[in-house]
C-alpha cells in the first residue's frame, strides 16, 4: 500500500475504533480498505477522497439540522419567511405560464397572425374584424400568407334540439363559430369523428366538441342528429371535435360550415360588401416565413385604399400576432393585460427578495451567538471553505424545509387563486417539468442568495478572536449592512402599500364617480323577438309588476361593451365628418329610465324611423357648434346617410365606455326594428320578487327563448375586470410582504434586546426611565423606516403615474397617499416590536446586569 494512502486509512481505522470496537473495527477497517483498492474502478486517494467527501457533507447535514433545532425561534422565523414568499413564487409563477401558454400549441403559431383594422380620425378606432372580401382577395392573390380563413363568431347563441320531447334550449356563452375550411390547417384543432373536409364544405353541416355531445345527446351517437340555431337555422351535426383546451382564445365549441353563414347572414357574408366591418367577422393568416410583417401590411394597404369602408376615416389593416390577441384590450382580449403579469412578476421577486434579506439579517445577527463554535472548528484545523459550506447546508436545509411547506400551501390556495382570476389552474407537480425545473432553480437561488454572505462572513472570523468574545458587530457587518437590508424591505412595502392605496382610490372613483346617468338597480333583458308590437305588449306587462318602476326599449345602455359606430354628415353636405359617432336607437322612456340630463331642448317623440335626434355635448364640440343651444333644428344624417333627422335636444355628457377611454360623440334616435333590449328599472327594496315576475312574464311571451338578464352595474363593473383583480393581487401580496419584513424586524429586535440587556440594566441604575429606554431601541427603526419612505415615495409616484395613464379620467395622487403609507408602515413596525422593547424597558435592572 502506497504511503500517501496507509496514513488516511489508519484514521478511518482510529475512528471505527472509538465507535465500533476492536473487533468490529477490524471488519470495517478490511472492508474499507477492499472498497478504496478494487482494481479497476477507482483509484485509492480518489476512492478515500470520495468517501470522506461523503462523511463530509453527511457532517454538514447533520450539525446544521442540530443547530437549527438548538436555534428554533431563527429557524421558524427563516422557514416562515420563505414560506410565504416561495408560495407566492409558485402560485405566480402558475398563472403567468398559463397565460403566456395561450394558443402556443398550434404548429407554426409564431406565423399565426390575425387581420386587425385601425380606423383613423378625430378618434382612434380598433377593430378584430375586417371586410368580408379582404380574405378571399388576400388568398387568392396575396403570397405572403401560406394559408388564409374567415370564421364569424355568434356570441350567446341560442341552441334548441328540436327531436326531444320537449324541445331543449341551451344558451352558448362561447356561441357558434362559422369557419372556411382552412381554419383546421392553421389551428390544431383535432376531430374524433368525422371528416373536415365533408363537415365544413357542406351547407348546414356542424361539428361540436366532445363535452357538447355528451350535453345534448347523452350516450347516443351524436353524428347525424341536428340541432337549431337560434330557433331558425337547422344544422346536422357531422363531426366531433376534441374538447378544446384551457389554454385558448378560441372557446366556441360549434363549429359551422362557412357556407352555412351565408344563409345564416347572407348580407354580412356577401364578397361584395365592402361599406362596414363586424369585429366578429376575422380572418386569420399564416404568414411567409420569408415575409417580415412590415411587407404583408404594406401589400394590405392597397386593399385598404382600392376599397375604403368610409372615405372620411383612414382605415390601416395591422397584423396581430396569434400570442397578442389574449392581452390587447383594444383588439377584444384584455383578459389579463401584459403588464399585470410582469407586475406580479416583480412582486414575486420582491418578496422573495425580502425574504432573503430577512434571512441575511437574522443569519448575521445570529453570527456572534455561534463565535466559540467557529473558533472551535478553525482550532480544530477547519478551513474556511468548509465553514462556509456548512453554513449553505443549513441554508439549503431551511429552504428544503420551505419549499414543502410552500408546495402544500400552493396546493391548499391554488382554488382561491383560480377564484380570483377566473382560471382552472392546477399545480402538476411530478408532470409539468417546467415546474419542477422552476422550483430547482428557485430553491438553489434561494440558498445562494441567503446563504452566500453569512456563510462568507462566519468562514472569515479568527479563532483567538472568537473565543475571546471579541467579536463586535463591524466582524458581522456591522449595523450599517443591516440597515440597509432593512431599508430595502421597507422600501418593497411601502412602494407595494401606496400603489394599493392608489388602486382602491382609482377602484372607488371608477365606482362612485357620476357617469352621467343612473345604474343603480337597472336590469337588462334581451328580448325574444324584436317585433315592436310584441316588444310594447311585453313593455305593458312589465308596467303591472309592483316592483317595476320605468321601462325602455333600446338596443344598449348608455355604457355597454357593444357600440354602434358610423359616421355623420350635417345638413344637406354630402362630405362625411372626419370622425365617428356612437349611436343609440332608443324609445322616448329612455331619458327617464337613466335618468339623462338634457341640458338643452326636450326629449324625443316615439317614432319607428329616425326623425329627431339627441346629441351629447362632445359631438356639439366636434360639430364646432360654439353654443349648444344653437345647435337646436339642425339636420343631421347617419349611417352612410340612411337615417336623418333633427336635432330636438342637447344631453350632459355621460360615459359610454370605461375610465379607460375618453366621451364618445353619441347620438340618441328612435328606430324601433333596432331594438334588441329592455331596460327596466325596479324598486331596489323587492328586487328578488320583481325578477320572479320578469320571468314569468318572458316564459309566458317568449317560450323558444332562455330568459336571461344582467343588472347594468354588473356590467360596468365587468369593464374593470383587470383592474380589480390587480387590486385583489396587491392587496395580498401587500400583506405577505409586510408580514415578511416584520417577521425580519421582530428577529432583528429581539437579537438587539439580548445584546443590549446589560446596557438596559446600567441605564436604568444611573436613572433612566422606560421612555428613555424605549426610544434607544425605537429611534433606530424609526430613522429607518423614515429612510425607506424617502426612497420608496417617488419610486411608488413614478410607478402609479405610469399605471394611471392607461385612464382617460383618474385620480390625482395626493400627499395623504404618500401620509397613509409612511404612518401605515410606522404603525405596523411599533406593533411589531413594542412586546420586546416594553418587555426589557420595564425589566428589573438587577436581573438584567446578572444576564449572560
Amino acid at each position: 500500500m502506497s504511503d500517501y494512502i496507509e496514513g488516511d486509512l489508519m484514521e478511518v481505522y482510529d475512528r471505527n475504533l472509538k465507535k465500533l470496537g476492536k473487533g468490529k473495527a477490524d471488519w470495517k477497517f478490511i472492508i474499507d480498505v477492499i472498497l478504496l483498492l478494487r482494481p479497476g474502478i477507482i483509484k485509492p486517494r480518489k476512492a478515500y477522497q470520495n468517501l470522506n467527501s461523503y462523511s463530509m457533507y453527511k457532517s454538514y447535514f447533520k450539525i446544521g439540522w442540530r443547530t437549527l433545532f438548538r436555534n428554533k425561534d431563527y429557524a421558524l422565523m427563516n422557514i416562515a419567511g420563505l414560506a410565504l414568499s416561495i408560495t407566492c413564487c409558485l402560485l405566480i409563477f402558475t398563472l403567468v405560464k398559463h397565460h403566456l401558454s395561450f394558443d402556443n400549441f398550434h404548429e407554426n403559431n409564431e406565423q399565426i397572425y390575425r387581420i386587425v383594422t385601425e380606423m383613423h380620425s378625430e378618434n382612434e378606432h380598433y377593430s378584430t374584424g375586417v371586410p368580408t372580401p379582404l380574405g378571399t382577395l388576400v388568398r387568392d392573390n396575396q403570397t405572403f400568407s401560406e394559408k388564409t380563413a374567415r370564421i364569424y363568431i355568434h356570441p350567446n347563441a341560442l341552441i334548441t334540439l328540436p327531436e326531444e320531447e320537449e324541445k331543449i334550449k341551451y344558451k352558448e356563452a362561447s356561441g357558434v363559430t362559422f369557419a372556411e375550411p382552412e381554419f383546421f390547417n392553421i389551428f390544431n384543432f383535432h376531430l374524433v369523428e368525422g371528416s373536415i373536409e365533408s363537415s365544413m364544405n357542406a351547407l348546414n353541416s356542424a361539428i361540436i366538441s366532445e363535452r357538447l355531445a355528451v350535453k345534448y345527446f347523452g350516450d347516443k351517437n351524436p353524428i347525424g342528429k341536428t340541432i337549431l340555431l337560434e330557433n331558425d337555422l337547422e344544422i346536422s351535426i357531422s363531426g366531433i371535435l376534441k374538447d378544446i383546451p384551457d389554454n385558448t382564445d378560441f372557446r366556441s365549441e360549434i363549429i359551422v360550415s362557412f357556407p352555412t353563414f351565408k344563409s345564416f347572414m347572407p348580407w354580412l357574408a356577401s364578397d361584395d360588401f365592402w361599406s362596414g366591418i363586424s369585429g366578429n367577422l376575422q380572418t386569420y393568416v399564416v404568414l411567409n416565413p420569408s415575409t417580415p410583417t412590415y411587407e404583408a401590411e404594406e401589400a394590405l394597404t392597397y386593399y385598404a385604399q382600392e376599397y375604403p369602408i368610409n372615405k372620411q376615416t383612414k382605415s390601416v389593416y395591422k397584423l396581430q400576432a396569434l400570442s397578442d390577441i389574449h392581452f390587447i384590450d383594444r383588439f377584444g382580449g384584455g383578459v389579463i393585460d401584459k403588464n399585470h403579469l410582469w407586475i406580479l412578476s416583480a412582486i414575486g421577486i420582491f418578496l422573495l427578495l425580502t425574504a432573503c434579506v430577512n434571512f441575511i439579517n437574522l443569519a448575521t445577527a445570529q453570527a456572534l451567538r455561534r463565535a466559540k463554535e467557529v473558533g472551535v472548528r478553525k482550532t480544530m484545523g477547519g478551513q474556511r471553505r468548509q465553514l462556509f459550506w456548512q453554513f449553505m447546508v443549513e441554508t439549503g436545509i431551511i429552504t428544503a424545509i420551505s419549499i414543502f411547506i410552500a408546495i402544500i400551501a400552493a396546493y391548499i390556495l391554488l382554488p382561491n387563486l383560480n377564484n380570483l382570476y377566473e382560471t382552472n389552474l392546477r399545480l402538476a407537480l411530478f408532470t409539468d417539468r417546467s415546474l419542477i425545473l422552476f422550483i430547482v432553480v428557485l430553491g438553489l437561488v434561494i440558498t445562494f442568495l441567503a446563504g452566500f454572505y453569512p456563510g462568507y462572513l462566519l468562514g472569515g472570523f479568527q479563532p483567538i478572536t472568537a473565543f475571546r468574545q471579541k467579536l463586535s458587530q463591524q466582524h458581522i457587518g456591522g449595523f450599517n449592512l443591516r440597515r440597509t437590508l432593512i431599508v430595502s424591505q421597507f422600501v418593497i412595502s411601502q412602494v407595494l402599500i401606496i400603489s394599493l392605496i392608489v388602486v382602491i382610490n382609482q377602484m372607488r372613483f371608477t365606482k362612485n364617480a357620476d357617469l352621467g346617468f343612473d345604474k343603480e338597480a337597472i336590469v337588462m333583458v334581451k328580448a325574444g323577438d324584436y317585433a315592436i308590437s310584441k316588444m310594447e305588449a311585453v313593455k305593458n306587462e312589465c308596467y303591472r309588476l309592483p316592483g317595476v318602476e320605468q321601462v325602455s326599449l333600446c338596443n344598449n345602455a348608455p355604457a355597454s361593451a357593444d357600440k354602434w359606430e358610423t359616421d355623420i354628415l350635417r345638413g344637406n353636405s354630402q362630405e362625411k365628418m372626419d370622425f365617428l359617432i356612437n349611436m343609440k336607437l332608443v324609445d322616448a322612456n329612455y331619458v327617464s329610465t337613466f335618468n339623462l340630463d338634457i341640458i338643452y331642448g326636450r326629449n324625443l317623440i316615439v317614432s319607428d324611423t329616425v326623425m329627431e335626434i339627441l346629441v351629447n355635448e362632445t359631438l356639439v364640440e366636434l360639430l364646432g357648434i360654439i353654443n349648444p343651444n344653437d345647435a337646436l333644428g339642425s339636420h343631421i344624417s347617419v349611417n352612410s346617410g340612411n337615417m336623418k333627422g333633427q336635432i330636438v335636444g342637447v344631453i350632459k355628457d355621460f360615459h359610454d365606455r370605461s375610465f379607460h377611454e375618453a366621451i364618445s360623440p353619441t347620438i340618441l334616435a328612435s328606430a324601433s326594428r333596432h331594438y334588441s333590449h329592455f331596460a327596466i328599472k325596479i324598486d331596489p327594496q323587492d328586487i328578488q320578487s320583481t325578477l320572479e315576475g320578469l320571468r314569468s312574464i318572458w316564459q309566458g311571451n317568449y317560450q323558444d327563448q332562455v330568459y336571461e338578464y344582467a343588472f347594468l352595474d354588473d356590467r360596468i363593473e365587468q369593464f374593470y375586470l383587470t383592474e380589480n383583480m390587480m387590486l385583489s393581487g396587491i392587496q395580498m401580496f401587500t400583506i405577505i410582504a409586510l408580514c415578511i419584513s416584520c417577521l425580519g424586524l421582530y428577529g432583528l429586535i429581539s437579537f438587539m434586546v439580548t445584546q443590549k440587556t446589560k446596557e438596559v440594566g446600567i441605564r436604568k441604575v444611573m436613572g433612566g426611565g422606560e421612555i428613555h429606554i424605549m426610544w434607544i431601541f425605537g429611534k433606530e427603526f424609526v430613522l429607518l423606516i423614515g429612510l425607506g419612505f424617502v426612497i420608496a415615495s417617488p419610486i411608488g409616484w413614478w410607478l402609479m403615474q405610469r399605471w394611471l395613464q392607461d385612464f382617460a379620467f383618474s385620480i390625482q395622487i395626493d400627499i395623504w397617499t404618500f401620509a397613509i403609507a409612511g404612518i401605515g408602515t410606522l404603525i405596523i413596525a411599533a406593533a411589531t416590536v413594542s412586546y420586546q422593547v416594553l418587555r426589557v424597558a420595564f425589566l428589573n435592572p438587577v436581573l438584567s446586569l446578572k444576564a449572560e
